[in-house]
Order: structure tokens, then C-alpha cells, then sequence
């Protein structure tokens, strides 16, 4: 039996006026450049998700601000059953309150499984797909038994969200959407749609040592970089993420300002539709060029203002990483050469999407500038801009598949991250109902055997060798996509204020702690 108190595993404009901001000192407003699509955990869809959840909802673990694995809602768990059925025993904390004043129960999280499992409700229900059977041992004890070993649940976090079960049941789906009820240290109180969200700080909650101590937050979403940076200028609001890129250093050497600089959860990557037959990208020497086409270290230098990581595969904090694995050089010759090779001496057209919202700092101009790479080697793009939610149904795999061209994308890796289960959902082949496949636009057996077999893998060391060989794997054929870069961001605030960043949820963005300085 493996017990664990503190996990030693991965889990994987202007509403303020400058006037109001100096006399709600009760109030701490914030600006974000994307605004969620979903209040429901159960209902996750985009990266832009997590941001609200970070504030209402819990899980029973995640990860601290040092990026070490710590228990939640879990007071404890551990592993026990068998290699073949295991069982993840879990004793809940005994002093965690709802929003509405209901006490935290067993029976709340298995009421979250039942919904999380169930495919017409969540895109995730795959996560659930191994747990056999959710048993109740008291109020505060439960066990979820496994068919089948599944490593991916643990290393993320186990995969479950705290969902009140009496007061979803009285208000209903849609109530519960309007109104949505958690155990995190801010209150839900109302929501506009591309406006703004407002929370009260939750004066019941459980966790004494890391909550916030500012009454009310207000999320204001400024897609607009310039604007969002002028509220900042103005005083209209208190704190800003994504500061873009050209403006970090202006921003840094403000008076009176602070700033905190780290990774995102996201890794992005070039992706196109490898798997349908009769498409150049069918042919390995063509995505081959489309990687060796690109100078990557001169668009985060010049495009994104040094605000970007290169990786291969795995980033260099997440599991499985192998420094031996180093990106595609860029060769223009070489690119030109591989698709003359690949039957397309003059090149060819494709369309092109670039995502047009900020979802990470300038990632418009970073596809602007990967298309101008490839029309350089003969790959001509017609490019389309795209909003995020055209570009999110872009994304989602359907039998014959929505892609016809080459897509800017990007698959959340976590913080510090586990490949594990992003490469499920975009390098294993497409499987309707399994979650296998969401946004691949590959189909290889191979990959599909390694990528099943590390999710029935629970020995970290193990994984760690599975994950390398995957990582080789998936580089030299160039599937999943191209690897380009880990987004930089830069968050800024009020030197007046007291802001600790917590990584998940929310990529940062999480006001776990914050205050204001007397």
C-alpha cells in the first residue's frame, strides 16, 4: 500500500472608474485577455475554463506555488487493490463548507463522478473510464475502484471536482449554470457575458493559511491588448495577465508596480491533418519540411520579445523530459528538398487558421509569422483569422474531420505537466466516445499501443521511460503536430496589493492569496 499524506506523485471597459478604484479598497479588480466559456467543471471545454474554476471550485489535489503536489480536499489517500484493479482510498477533510452552507460529503464527489463520466454532459468523461465503481464508506471516506490500472488519473490530479449535490438538485442544470455553488475561496455572485464576473470572498472557507483577505474580486475581460493595459495605466483596474509581450519591460519598470514572469500551462504546436489519406500532410517528408521550415528562435526573439520556451515534445519541467531530444533546425534548403521529394517541387497551397484572440500573448503574430516561414519553402497559406470559439470548433475531431489545412494550436501539458494525457487526446487516433483523439489529426497504430499502454502505467519510473520512448517516437515522424514554444506570461499588479500566483488552476491566475497592504 503506498500512502500518501502530501502527494510525492505528479498529479498532473471600465466598470472602476480611477475615482472608484482608490475608494473600493474592498475590491480588487482584475483584467483578462480571454474569458471563460464554461462555470460548470463538469462542462470544460477551453484553457480560458480554468480561470473562473480557480476560484469557486476545489479538487481533492493539486499543485502549490512551488509546483509540488500538495492534498486538497483530500486529507489523505492511498493506493491499494492490485497491479491489475487498483483502488484509490480517500479520507476527505472533515471541515470543508459549499458556498450555500452545506457540509463537503462523499456523497458530493460521487454525484461529481456520476456527471463527469457521463459523455452528454463532459468532453472528459474518458478521464473517468476506468473507475469501475465509486463506493461511499462514510461521509468523509470514499473508494474508487479501477477495472483496470490507470496512471493518468493520478498524475493528474485524480480527476475529480467538489460539486454540491443537494443544491444542483434543487436548482437543476440550468440553475446551477447561473449560479454556480463551490468550495473555493470565492463566492460566485454574477456574471455578464464579455464584461465581467464578480466574487465575494467565501468567510467560511476551510483553508485558513492560504485564502484571500480582499472582500470582493471583479474579472473583467479585455481581449484588446492596448486596452487592457491602459485600464492598467489608469488605475481603472488593479491587475492584468497577459501583459503583451512588447510592453513587459515598460511594465516592469513602472513605479509602483509589480510582476511575475513564468510559463503557461500550454504547449503550443503546428497541427495538420497527417491522417487523411490524398493530403500532403499525409507524408511524413512534408511534415518534415513544414519543421524544418520554421526559425522558431528568431519568432520568439523578434515576434514574442524573448516571452517564449522552446521544447521537443516535453517541456523541460514536465515528466518524461529528455534533453537529448532537440528541435527541428531550421533549413530552408532542407525544407525545399523534403517536399521536392514528397512529390511537390513547386509546393503547394493549404489553408491556413491562425487563432486571432489572445489567448497567449501575441499568438496572432506568432502564426502570422510561421505562415510567412512556410510560404517562404513553398507551402502557400490562405490564411483565416479565427475567435476563439470558431476556433475551439475547429479543433474538436469528428469522424471525417472539420481540418482541411494546417491550424495554430495548443494542448494544455499542465504546470509543471504531464504529456500523458494531452497526447491522448492529440496523438492517439480519433475513438468516438473514448476520449481518444479529440483534436488528433493522427491515426497510428504505434502510437495509439504506447499511448494506451502508459495510461495502464503507474510506476512513475516507468512512465518516465514510456513517456521518452513516445517523445522519440513522435518527434522523428512528426506526429501530433510540430512542437514550437511554451508561452511566457507576464502578470502585473499595484505594489499596494499582496499577490501570491498559484499555477492550477487557472495558469496562475488563480487569487488564492491576495490582499491589500495597510
Amino acid at each position: 500500500m503506498i500512502n500518501f499524506r502530501v502527494s510525492a506523485m505528479a498529479c498532473a471597459l471600465f466598470a472602476l472608474s480611477p475615482v472608484a478604484y482608490v475608494q473600493a479598497k474592498d475590491t480588487l479588480v482584475a483584467a483578462l485577455a480571454a474569458e471563460p466559456t464554461a462555470l460548470d467543471p463538469t462542462k470544460a471545454v477551453a484553457g480560458a475554463d480554468w480561470y473562473f474554476f480557480g476560484q469557486v471550485f476545489e479538487q481533492l489535489v493539486r499543485f502549490g506555488p512551488d509546483l509540488k503536489a500538495v492534498n486538497w480536499l483530500a486529507d489523505s489517500w492511498s493506493v491499494q487493490g492490485t497491479a491489475e484493479k487498483p483502488i484509490i482510498d480517500v479520507y476527505l477533510r472533515e471541515d470543508v463548507k459549499f458556498h450555500n452552507g452545506d457540509p463537503l460529503t462523499s456523497a458530493d464527489f460521487e454525484f461529481a463522478y456520476e456527471r463527469l463520466k457521463d459523455p452528454k454532459i463532459s468532453r472528459l468523461s474518458h478521464f473517468q473510464e476506468s473507475v469501475e465503481k465509486f463506493e461511499i464508506v462514510d461521509d468523509h471516506h470514499f473508494k474508487l475502484h479501477f477495472n483496470a490500472p490507470d496512471g493518468n488519473y493520478i498524475a493528474n490530479c485524480l480527476q475529480l471536482w467538489a460539486i454540491p449535490k443537494k443544491y444542483f438538485e434543487k436548482v437543476g442544470e440550468e440553475g446551477f449554470a447561473k449560479a454556480p455553488v463551490g468550495t473555493g475561496p470565492w463566492k460566485f455572485v454574477s456574471r455578464s457575458i464579455k464584461e465581467d464576473m464578480k466574487f465575494e470572498a467565501f468567510d467560511e472557507y476551510w483553508n485558513k493559511d492560504a485564502r484571500p483577505k480582499v472582500k470582493n474580486l471583479v474579472l473583467k475581460f479585455i481581449p484588446e491588448d492596448m486596452t487592457r493595459i491602459a485600464a492598467f495605466k489608469s488605475g481603472a483596474v488593479d491587475w492584468i495577465d497577459s501583459v503583451p509581450v512588447s510592453s513587459v519591460d515598460e511594465i516592469k519598470k513602472m513605479p509602483g508596480v509589480k510582476t511575475f514572469s513564468a510559463p503557461t500551462v500550454n504547449n503550443l504546436y503546428i497541427d495538420f491533418p497527417a491522417y487523411k489519406p490524398g493530403s500532403p500532410f499525409s507524408k511524413l517528408k512534408v511534415r518534415q519540411a513544414v519543421a524544418h521550415a520554421i526559425d522558431m528562435d528568431a519568432i520568439i526573439k523578434n515576434v514574442l520579445f524573448g516571452q517564449g520556451e522552446r521544447y521537443a515534445e516535453v517541456w523541460h519541467g514536465s515528466t518524461g523530459y529528455d534533453p537529448a531530444l532537440k528541435p527541428y533546425a531550421y533549413d530552408v534548403r532542407q525544407a525545399k528538398q523534403l517536399l521536392a521529394e514528397a512529390g511537390y517541387p513547386r509546393g503547394f497551397e493549404t489553408p491556413c487558421y491562425n487563432l486571432i484572440t489572445p489567448r497567449e500573448p501575441n499568438v496572432k503574430e506568432y502564426g502570422e509569422a510561421v505562415f510567412a516561414y512556410l510560404g517562404a519553402v513553398g507551402i502557400s497559406c490562405k490564411v483565416q483569422g479565427l475567435e476563439y470559439s470558431a476556433w475551439l470548433k475547429l479543433l474538436f475531431r469528428t469522424p471525417t474531420g472539420p481540418l482541411d489545412g494546417i491550424v495554430m494550436n495548443m494542448y494544455g501539458h499542465g504546470l509543471p505537466g504531464d504529456p500523458a494525457e494531452p497526447w491522448a487526446g492529440m496523438l492517439h487516433s480519433y475513438v468516438p466516445g473514448k476520449g481518444f483523439g479529440l483534436t488528433s489529426q493522427t491515426d497510428d497504430p504505434k502510437a495509439d499501443a504506447m499511448i494506451e499502454e502508459l495510461k495502464s502505467t503507474v510506476n512513475p519510473d516507468k512512465r518516465v521511460d514510456l513517456i521518452k520512448q513516445i517523445g522519440h517516437y513522435k518527434h522523428e515522424n512528426v506526429l501530433g503536430g510540430v512542437p514550437t514554444y511554451r508561452p511566457i506570461i507576464t502578470l502585473a499588479w499595484r505594489d499596494n496589493i499582496e499577490f501570491r500566483p498559484w499555477p492550477f488552476p487557472g495558469s496562475w491566475r488563480a487569487f488564492q492569496e491576495v490582499s491589500f497592504k495597510q
